[in-house]
């Protein structure tokens, strides 16, 4: 079942800015992860989640490399996924640290794995990496636009070698988040945020 969004518009359609959007400015100032441990069924159904890519991608692209992709992880075959991460884990001198965090991803019913692919050429690599940093924020956006809990991790098995052959990864790949989908069980509770004028300065001309 998809959501209702419009039609994907044509490449060179004119889009408007605008008009303002009070409400949007309102769910953005209250947005909040949610705890992955605390994620469960339902998660988004195929539609849904057809609906949350297509608007995780729209996000600034110097280039239009697309320097991104997606790895869907759900069902027997994310429990599987699981089940390989645990006997990584358990070869490692950290063994039941490593074992402990999983339940962030084991919890959850559906994973969205970003994989960020830079590609060399005249747009610099740290470009193409925030743009798949974007992605992630977008989609845990979208998600939540959705009704749905979201919350974007790394953790452990984002930087494993190992994880990166069981993911397929090609060289020059390298995981920019599981972005965790689900249904919260438990409202997220607000945290510290900074304090805005303490990290804002503004440049004058001397």
């Amino acid at each position: 079942m998809s959501t209702v969004l419009p039609p994907q518009p044509e490449f060179g359609a004119a889009l408007p800015i605008g008009p303002a959007s009070p409400a949007v400015l309102n769910f953005l100032a209250l947005r909040r992860s949610a705890s992955a441990g605390l994620l469960c069924e339902p998660g988004p159904d195929p539609g849904q989640l057809g609906d949350l890519l297509r608007l995780a991608a729209r996000v600034p692209d110097h280039g239009k490399l697309a320097p991104w992709r997606f790895i869907v992880l759900d069902g027997a075959d994310k429990a599987a996924f699981v089940e390989r991460l645990e006997a990584i884990a358990a070869g490692r001198p950290d063994a039941e640290k490593l074992a402990g965090a999983l339940f962030k991803i084991r919890n959850p019913p559906l994973t969205v794995t970003v994989i960020s692919r830079t590609v060399e050429g005249k747009i610099p690599r740290w470009e193409q990496e925030l743009s798949a940093g974007a992605v992630c924020m977008n989609l845990l956006i979208a998600a939540q636009a959705m009704g749905f809990g979201a919350n974007w991790i790394t953790d452990w098995y984002a930087y494993d070698p190992d994880v990166d052959a069981l993911l397929g990864l090609a060289p020059g790949e390298r995981v920019s988040g599981y972005v965790h989908l689900g249904t919260a069980s438990e409202a997220p509770q607000e945290r510290v945020r900074p304090d805005i004028e303490a990290i804002t300065s503004r440049w004058t001309a001397a």
